[in-house]
């Protein structure tokens, strides 16, 4: 048997041998064909027709370029609107930079304002090899805070050869602006380490030299706003926050005018926060919050602070995002915000901070996968508990080829088999559509499937045992009543399952205690998208809209935000899935909104009571929107949803007037792309 095998391998490897020999060859033919190509391009270049048509020629890739554009945004109507988002965000990058900066009038009135808390900050800093100007413009954005009762600290792990760093901040600690603060110890403080621990061990060596009661997380080459203590300080004392961040930018070169990036965030939301940390900077929190745990971990360097924001806002009471651009995150050269690759070890550390959070909540069984969006912007799949049976409410009225496509779709593409699907006929009268629910009870389907008619309920009628007006909310309700499902699977007759695993992707979700509805990521017949996601106050009527609505379905969203399960005020009853405790327990939908709004208003129903909404866009489908009603733009169709919005607005004016929580109120109301609200102002104080 030893000779047989060691054979084999001799074999094997010979094989192998004469492969690699092979590809060597074929390689250096390839070069060598390179060189041949390389030689006749410069021949070609060199020739004085070739160098008379350029002009030619750029025309030429002009128009190419401009029909690629036209392409990629699906018409010349979205080639404009890109380009107006894109004038839109130039303007934003110098409205929300220096421009925002206070006027001299501001910072005397700031510096003189007294709250009844005036908490020490202490600003931590580890240093290391930190370059001249970087350093200068990080200690200068610290010292012009128009808020003064600060304390700076820094751990210094530089190198023999960075001395400059420790004479450049014993500079800074003579400067008359480090000692305005009133506390004992606000200035600057700096200690020189034996040696470089790095990222988590320099900074928690800056924990110890601070006495504040609340601790802020600066990058050694960012930049803070001069404003951004005053704000959170008045968030301290207005909404005793014991946990807060705002808004950043990643800017390059010299100014943070020169920005490349703008990210204006949503509130907390502790499913966006698992799948990527948006909250990053400027992180400033209570330092009681680290009673009984770390700062940073070391096993965690290169996503250190996601681990700690995870941890931290777990404990905290009272997380506060103020929604401004308040901290300039500088991109250079092997930094995290020049390019992730730069530290590839990020990746392992940020999928190891999360699995360390989820098991801290009690999951023992998930995949943390990363998206398209980033290699640091998760998946999340929760493992489904055991196979709860859910019952998906169809409500129809004609139309048989819209829910032939959909009943079609669900049976043959699933691979979740504990269902029922409740048909909910209201009021079709055709002989195609009674012959197609024969069909129905008589094949494959018959022993997953009931039909109930809605106006054959005697209690559905009026007095006079005439039909009362549509209405979708009540013909829901009835659905759900006649079904036996642990969980509500709400859909629309005119959608078209696309995912195979759809309804696992929602199950995941809405299994948790603290989720109320889930929804799916709709797409038009086109892939353009319908839905991902519900924003209050979108649109015209201030009432609610699709975020990211009619955008190309490949696109990542803004700021990746079509690439993971996030936290959202609502989702559409197009696709909608809640446990049925959780429906009984908000009374279900609400039949005074007839038609329109009654899925926002159900969801808000939930997130009243303390529930997550979650949209998920790993559960997706076709939407012929409207395709069985039509849509709320004229006549009667109109006027019933001008009083329905009305009602709504009514309803829920205390929550509208806050604002979605989710959605950042720089972006503007009237465009569903998150477009800054930057016209017409002049300053961000304007805002």
């Amino acid at each position: 048997m030893t000779e047989n095998t060691d054979f084999d391998f001799k074999t094997a490897y010979e094989k192998e041998k004469l492969k690699s020999a092979d590809l060597a060859q074929r390689v250096a033919d390839l070069e060598d064909k390179n060189q041949e190509l390389e030689f006749k391009l410069n021949r070609i270049k060199s020739n004085p027709i070739w160098k008379a048509s350029t002009p030619a020629r750029n025309v030429m890739h002009f128009v190419i370029r401009q029909k690629d554009r036209v392409k990629n945004a699906g018409s010349v109507r979205g080639v404009i609107a890109k380009l107006k988002y894109k004038q839109i965000e130039r303007k934003a990058k110098v409205h929300y930079g220096t421009e925002s900066f206070p006027s001299e009038e501001t910072i005397a009135t700031e510096r003189n304002a007294r709250f009844e808390k005036m908490p020490l900050i202490s600003i931590l800093v580890p240093l290391y090899n930190t370059p001249e100007n970087f350093l200068r413009d990080m200690i200068e954005s610290v010292l012009n805070q128009t808020y003064t009762n600060w304390q700076l600290c820094l751990a210094d792990g530089s190198d023999a050869e960075h001395g400059y760093v420790e004479e450049i901040v014993k500079e800074y600690q003579k400067d008359e602006r480090a000692g305005r603060g009133e506390a004992d110890g606000a200035g600057i403080l700096y200690h020189r380490l034996e040696k470089n621990t790095g990222i988590s061990g320099n900074t928690n060596e800056c924990l110890k030299l601070a006495s504040g009661e609340y601790i802020g997380l600066l990058d050694h080459d960012d930049i803070l706003h001069p404003e951004v203590l005053y704000y959170y300080v008045k968030a301290i004392n207005d909404e005793n926050a014991d946990y807060l961040y705002c808004d950043e930018a990643t800017f390059s070169g010299k100014s943070i005018d020169h920005m490349i990036t703008m990210h204006f965030k949503p509130d907390y939301a502790p499913d966006n926060l698992r799948a990527n940390n948006y909250i990053c900077h400027f992180s400033v929190f209570k330092r009681s919050l680290l009673d009984g745990t770390e700062l940073f971990r070391s096993k965690f360097d290169g996503s250190q602070d996601h681990d700690m924001i995870l941890r931290l806002t777990d404990a905290a009471e009272h997380i506060v995002h103020i929604p401004r651009l308040l901290y300039y995150w500088r991109s250079h050269a092997g930094s995290v915000a020049s390019d992730i690759s730069a530290k590839s070890y990020a990746i392992d550390a940020a999928r190891g901070a999360v699995a360390d959070h989820l098991r801290r909540h009690g999951y023992e069984h998930f995949k943390i996968t990363s998206t398209r969006a980033f290699e640091t912007i998760f998946k999340i799949a929760y493992e489904v508990e055991g196979m709860p049976k859910i019952s998906i409410i169809i409500p129809t009225c004609e139309h048989m080829e819209d829910l032939k496509r959909c009943l079609d779709s669900i049976y043959e593409k699933s691979t979740y088999d504990n269902y029922e699907i409740i048909v909910v006929e209201n009021g079709s009268t055709s002989k195609e559509i009674k012959s197609y629910y024969d069909e129905l009870r008589n094949g494959a389907m018959s022993s997953v499937l009931k039909i109930v008619d809605y106006y054959e309920d005697k209690n559905n009628l009026n007095e006079d045992g005439s039909k009362p007006p549509f209405n979708y909310s009540a013909v829901v309700n009835y659905g759900v009543k006649h079904s036996t499902g642990d969980y509500i699977l709400l859909l629309n007759n005119d959608t078209q399952v696309i995912t195979v695993n759809w309804m696992e992707e929602l199950l995941m979700y809405a299994q948790r205690a603290d989720v109320g509805a889930v929804g799916g990521k709709l797409y038009f017949p086109n892939r353009k998208i319908q839905h991902a996601g519900i924003v209050l106050r979108l649109g015209a009527h201030r009432t609610a809209g699709h975020c990211h609505y009619g955008q190309e379905g490949m696109n990542l969203g803004y700021m990746g935000r079509l690439c993971y399960a996030q936290n959202v005020s609502a989702v559409t009853g197009a696709c909608l899935m809640v446990s049925r405790k959780k429906y009984d327990e908000v009374g279900g939908f609400d039949e005074g909104f007839r038609v329109s709004l009654n899925d926002v208003d159900f969801c808000l129903k939930l997130r009243e009571k303390g529930y997550l909404n979650i949209f998920t866009p790993f559960a997706e489908m076709y939407h012929f929107e409207s395709a069985s009603r039509g849509l709320d733009l004229e006549g009667e169709n109109a006027k019933r949803y001008d009083a329905e919005s009305e009602h709504f607005r009514a309803k829920w004016k205390e929550v509208l007037d806050k604002g979605d929580p989710y959605y950042n109120p720089n972006f503007s109301l009237d465009r569903s792309d998150f477009s800054l609200n930057v016209e017409g102002y002049s300053s961000l104080r304007d805002a």
